[in-house]
């Protein structure tokens, strides 16, 4: 199992004894105390809301060093505001949901009642990506102490400073059978993903993902996957370009298109290119007047991810694609700041792997289409998509797109906003992941929702006993007359 070829060295990485004992330590903690009161998992939240409150500065310039270009006022809108708006909504719902939920008894087996009691799993393991370190880190750690559980968190080694200020501040704020920090590279992740959790949290690529889903397996594991691909653009011919281009070239260009519902490919009315172009350009240059040291504009997260994107560019361009590289100001970005300039492909051969593998940076293959049926037909053909766009006015075709494809989650008229709505749950579906999180979608996807009964004295439930007999078909025969 391969994590990632960007292996950064760790002081002093936990060996496979030490993750044990943390994880034995949890197990114990979980099962001596199965039911976890409100004020306990209130004030474990509470904890984390004040860790934002005073570390927030300190967070946003780790985040920065970390990827060497990334505005702390990123860091706020992406990861920092994201986090408070979640302990907000689940500190207020967290007593409601925590509720058991009465369900309707069928009248063959009244006058008894039954519920679904919402328990801890027990032990959740995590393992966060680079892209959004604190958010994709702290959202999932939130979610599974809400619903009672305790947590191991293994964040990303991409991102050395900011997993070692978590762990720093984690840890002062927790103890260890709550919440625990494990860093390292790849094999601390293998050996990670191997314990036998009661529940597995994992936001990465579909390639690796595939790899802890065999690894989970092996203990029977349950996961939860959040993974990537290829969303989809759409702009209806009904659609003002001018507009949607803007809205477009801010759900790429955040954090540099490192974000897994980024847009990764667009699907454009045929003969309307030069006029996107125009307005993409445009609205790169509002949003980023300058690239160059621009704190707004975000660093590739590390030289050879960027030499993989330049790459893929070199290759489709030898394979006929043409390429339209957007320079506000006229000025070249220099290598050396990872500030790679947007880049817009055109004529891209179906055989290009930037039709097939996920981008996760700032190119956008732009495709015509002759017909909106041809669109779908091009995204039902591979595999469904983490996040779908769709720009137009016409509500007709809206809902026939909405109809006819199936992706993790949809914006309409905009880009990465469904990701903001609390209420919203978020996840893949295929190859983008399965199970989804935020808001109660995830405190459910990490409890227990045992099914309770209760038998009533009046019950007659002997009825169905053996021997049967006479006594017992006349009671078949009424009882099927009323279904």
């Amino acid at each position: 199992m391969t994590f990632s070829a960007d292996t950064a060295a760790t002081s002093h990485p936990p060996t496979t004894h030490t993750l044990l004992s943390l994880f034995d330590a949890q197990r114990r903690a979980s099962r001596d105390q199965p039911e976890v009161p409100l004020a306990l998992r209130r004030d474990r939240l509470l904890r984390i809301q004040r860790l934002l409150e005073q570390h927030a500065d300190a967070l946003a310039a780790a985040v920065n060093a970390d990827f060497g270009v990334r505005s702390p006022r990123l860091t706020e809108i992406a990861d920092l505001f994201v986090l408070r708006a979640l302990l907000s909504s689940t500190l207020r719902h967290l007593p409601r949901w925590m509720k058991s939920v009465k369900v309707r008894t069928p009248w063959y087996l009244q006058p008894s009642h039954a519920f679904l009691q919402r328990q801890p799993l027990g032990v959740v393991g995590v393992v966060s990506p680079w892209n959004y370190p604190v958010q994709l880190s702290l959202g999932p750690v939130i979610t599974a102490l809400a619903a009672g559980n305790r947590v191991m968190l293994k964040p990303s080694e991409l991102t050395p400073q900011t997993s070692a200020l978590l762990a720093r501040l984690l840890g002062e704020a927790f103890a260890p059978d709550e919440v625990a920090v494990v860093q390292g590279g790849s094999d601390v992740a293998q050996a990670f993903v191997s314990l036998p959790f009661d529940h597995l949290f994992f936001t990465g690529s579909t390639a690796v993902g595939r790899e802890v889903a065999k690894a989970a397996a092996a203990n029977l594991t349950p996961t939860t996957l959040e993974l990537g691909g290829k969303s989809p653009c759409i702009i209806d011919a009904s659609c003002d370009i001018a507009q949607a281009a803007l809205k477009i070239a801010h759900g790429k260009l955040l954090n540099a298109g490192q974000t897994c519902i980024a847009p990764d490919y667009l699907l454009l009315p045929r003969g309307r290119e030069v006029e996107f172009a125009d307005a993409f350009a445009q609205a790169v240059a509002t949003l980023f007047p300058s690239l160059q040291g621009n704190p707004d504009y975000a660093a590739i997260i590390s030289p050879r991810h960027l030499e993989r994107l330049q790459a893929m560019l070199v290759r489709a361009e030898g394979q006929g694609a043409r390429l339209q590289v957007i320079q506000p100001g006229g000025a070249a970005v220099s290598v050396s700041s990872r500030q790679m300039a947007p880049v817009l492909v055109f004529d891209v051969p179906a055989r290009s792997e930037l039709l097939s593998e996920e981008l996760f940076g700032p190119i956008l293959p732009v495709l015509p289409y002759d017909s909106l049926q041809q669109a779908i037909d091009h995204i039902n053909a591979g595999p469904r998509p983490l996040a779908l766009y769709w720009f137009g006015t016409d509500t007709g075709l809206r809902d026939h797109v909405l109809a006819s494809t199936v992706s993790g989650g949809v914006t309409v008229n905009d880009t990465l906003m469904h990701i903001a709505h609390e209420n919203l749950p978020f996840g893949g579906v295929g190859e983008s992941g399965w199970g989804s999180y935020h808001g109660e979608a995830g405190f459910l996807r990490l409890s227990q929702q045992k099914p309770v009964m209760v038998q009533s004295k009046w019950a007659r439930g002997d009825l169905f006993y053996p021997p049967y007999g006479k006594r017992f078909d006349q009671v078949m025969g009424w009882m099927k007359r009323f279904l």
